[in-house]
């Protein structure tokens, strides 16, 4: 739905022709417009944002413009002064933010105008989303796009009148108004009528509230229909030589390969490999490309080319976190040791260069850094990019193995490889600044075995070589200025984290990472987490000793649905990783919290937000699965899963109306759910439950438990329990023997074995089985 401006009378929305730019389709456009724009070079008092943590908010800081946080405090002072308030909406690592502050916020003339005219309020929109969202929602509706930064202007009532998302400092950019034209404009508007405004923020806000009610339908929509659909949408927006489902640019979009892999598992024939096919082509394709990183490893947001060649360098931890989950299930799937090597790539990458030594996972690093110490610019790319000049002299010399031919070096086979031209790798087209000029982006276009054979090299000698070539580059990356790091640490894409190490480790049996997703909920659970209301806090930051110390706001922001529904599925994922009977019981405590904060009793699904916040005008619905998967898609799987864990029906009930919200959307567009239809399988299929008696110490309940958790069955929302019921009493009652008794009963009747398996199904058990291959002809008969 568009909303006409005209149509409620403000005279700005025809003379700004709905102006927007969307920094997605325009990558480097503008690029040169940051540094040819007028700047202030004096250092300022700081303003409000100072006492902030969030590192977008310090950035600004010290800019010329009176800048408030999102709070009482500025919204008040909008009222008593009766001003437009401006509000700009952005993150740490977002280019474009870089360029408009660069441009209009640190320019002394333009801060004038803002300051005189407006009470200006900068948002983080990862630490609050709903903020983000809700004037998202009117951005999009004005203008048919998004994207950051977001600029907004409204009333004092917080009801917007005009917005978009970049817009340069002047006029001189394409015939368009410039940013202190519309400032000036809607200024002067204001003082003449703000009656006028305020009726058209009503009848804004009003349509809004209108768009944002999802029609509930009265039927879980058929899991097969749905499935069979985004199948067929998927295969149509497939591109089959490279991979991936668009042109450019191209995003990983794991939300789709984690649907195709589950649509593999549960059909057979043509269309079930095929599904399976264009998922790992996919992953094989971004893994050769320049969007992963292949000297310090881990995946950059996106590709601007169709190639996987050219990407978008600021790396997010919600990326790590998904790929690595999806490269995972990939390889439990194929048993490809190429998928299980980017696993450890990521997760290495992650432990490395993202992690606290508190427990918790920092949130991205940025596109842009500076070339070298001392440079005056950042430039994108610059910590990751190489000339043939600088891998000449970095190995050259390093020493050759006897098979090489007389006159080849290290160099020589690296430059071969990874495609480093003396003249760069990179396509004019992808650099209309030449900011890359000269430079070359790492891309495998052929693959290991091919540059092996051509040198004449034994694969394994040539990996060795390849090894220690990438350990020097990385060293000397290590000497350049690194990117900006985002240092705080949200409770959602924790989560999200979470379950990456602990499905890797429980597939790849490597208890370091298990460990590691341990100590990620620990840290979560201290940090992130209020034990006296049991509520979730969005987001902690690193303290200022580097040791691991971790600093809060003085009042700290609480959860939103995502974090309550990404760090459930954490737990659960962990809770089947180490079996320890606290982390799913800590998940059914978040879970039952996450019903209390967020549930519509009315029409079924979770609102985004929590009830409670005046500033919040609407409560939404996330209704589509993007970079992230709305946490409503999340919930279904969740509750389903523990509705067998712990025996909830309940829970199955909220899945149900769930599902019957979104059942519209699932049965004609399930491409924009696909993360939702993948839970809607789970939800008919409904789960395994495969629990194993016996011992913890049994070498048997062991195997029996590697089975299920490594049988591609686990990729559907599978419970394993290991249960022990011969646990002493003074070990402490079982949380799950408390809500489920028949465990209790179920134990190893077969003479000379310690341990069973039995397979259950809706509310129903097998006999028990004493071999892992009589599991899996039970779990493959399912």
């Amino acid at each position: 739905m568009l909303l006409k401006f005209a149509s409620f009378g403000i005279k700005v929305g025809r003379l700004l022709k709905n102006f927007s730019f969307h920094p997605q389709h325009t990558a480097r456009l503008l690029k040169k417009m940051a540094h040819s724009s007028i700047t202030c070079g004096s250092k300022h008092d700081p303003n409000q944002l100072i006492k902030s943590k969030s590192p977008y908010l310090l950035q600004h800081a010290y800019n010329p413009v009176n800048w408030y946080p999102w709070s009482e405090e500025a919204l008040k002072k909008a009222k008593e002064e009766n001003k437009l308030i401006f509000l700009s909406v952005g993150y740490s690592t977002c280019h474009w933010c870089h360029v408009m502050e660069k441009e209009s916020f640190e320019n002394e003339d333009i801060a004038a105008v803002m300051n005189e005219n407006f009470i200006n309020i900068k948002v983080d929109r990862e630490e609050r989303p709903d903020v983000d969202k809700m004037y998202m929602s009117f951005v999009q509706a004005i203008s048919g796009r998004g994207g950051w930064p977001m600029s907004v202007w409204m009333t004092p009532e917080l009801k917007p009148v005009y917005g978009g998302t970049y817009y340069p400092p002047d006029d001189r950019y394409y015939g368009q108004p410039g940013f202190t034209t519309i400032l000036k404009s809607l200024a002067q508007q204001w003082k003449e009528n703000p009656q006028k405004f305020k009726k058209s923020g009503e009848s804004i806000m009003a349509a809004l509230a209108q768009a944002a009610l999802i029609g509930k339908g009265n039927q879980v929509p058929s899991a097969s229909e749905c499935g069979n659909l985004c199948f067929k949408q998927l295969r149509r927006s497939y591109e089959p030589k490279l991979g991936g489902f668009s042109e450019a640019p191209k995003f990983p979009q794991p939300v789709n390969m984690n649907f195709l892999l589950r649509w593999h598992v549960l059909n057979k024939g043509s269309d079930a490999d095929l599904a399976l096919d264009m998922c790992a082509h996919t992953l094989h394709m971004m893994a050769k490309g320049g969007i992963f990183d292949h000297v310090s490893l881990g995946f950059a947001r996106y590709s601007t080319d169709e190639k996987w060649h050219v990407p978008h360098f600021e790396k997010m931890l919600y990326d790590q976190a998904q790929l690595a989950s999806v490269y995972t299930d990939a390889y439990l799937l194929t048993k490809d040791g190429d998928f299980a090597r980017i696993v450890s790539d990521i997760l290495s990458y992650v432990s490395n260069d993202l992690s606290d030594p508190s427990g918790g996972f920092y949130s991205a690093e940025d596109a842009d850094s500076y070339p070298e110490a001392g440079s005056k610019e950042k430039r994108e790319g610059a910590f990751c990019v190489w000339t043939h000049k600088e891998i000449q002299s970095l190995l050259g010399a390093q020493p050759v193995p006897p098979e090489f031919s007389a006159g080849v070096t290290v160099s020589d086979i690296v430059c071969y490889h990874f495609d480093i031209r003396p003249n760069g790798n990179v396509d004019p087209y992808q650099d209309p600044h030449d900011e890359l000029k000269g430079q070359n982006v790492l891309i495998v276009r052929g693959s290991e075995e091919e540059t092996a054979a051509k040198f004449g090299l034994s694969l394994d000698v040539f990996r060795q070589l390849l090894k220690t070539a990438l350990s020097t580059m990385r060293e000397a990356r290590q000497r350049r200025p690194r990117p900006h790091l985002d240092d705080k640490m949200l409770a959602s894409w924790n989560g999200l984290m979470i379950s990456a190490f602990a499905k890797a480790g429980t597939v790849l049996m490597e208890d370091t990472y298990v460990e590691r997703a341990v100590k990620a909920a620990e840290f979560v659970r201290q940090h992130l987490f209020d034990q006296q209301s049991g509520r979730l806090f969005r987001s902690c930051y690193r303290g200022g000793d580097g040791q691991g110390a971790v600093s809060q706001i003085d009042e700290p922001i609480v959860g939103f649905l995502d974090d309550y529904a990404f760090v459930v599925r954490g737990l659960l994922d962990l809770y089947t990783a180490c079996q320890d009977e606290k982390w799913i019981q800590w998940a059914e405590e978040l879970q039952q919290k996450q019903d209390d904060l967020f549930w519509d009793a009315s029409q079924g699904g979770y609102f985004t937000s929590p009830a409670g916040d005046t500033s919040i005008l609407i409560r939404l619905k996330e209704e589509q699965d993007g970079a992230e998967p709305s946490a409503n898609s999340i919930a279904v799987g969740n509750l389903e899963r523990l509705a067998i864990a712990v025996d909830r029906s309940d829970y199955h009930d909220k899945a149900e109306q769930t599902l019957c919200l979104f059942q519209d959307r699932l049965a004609k567009i399930p491409l924009s759910l696909p993360e939702m239809a993948s839970a809607l399988l789970l939800y008919e299929e409904s789960p395994t439950e495969v629990v194993i008696v016996g011992p913890r110490s049994s070498d048997l309940g062991h195997q029996l438990y590697r089975e299920a958790v490594t049988h591609q069955r686990s990729l559907l929302g599978q419970v394993v329990i290991r249960f022990d019921s011969s646990r002493p009493p003074q070990d402490g009652a079982s949380f799950l023997a408390s809500r489920r008794p028949s465990l209790v009963a179920m134990k190893p009747a077969k003479m000379g074995c310690d341990a069973a398996a039995y397979l259950c199904r809706n509310r129903s058990c097998s006999a028990p089985v004493y071999s892992p291959e009589d599991l899996r002809q039970l779990l493959n008969s399912q």
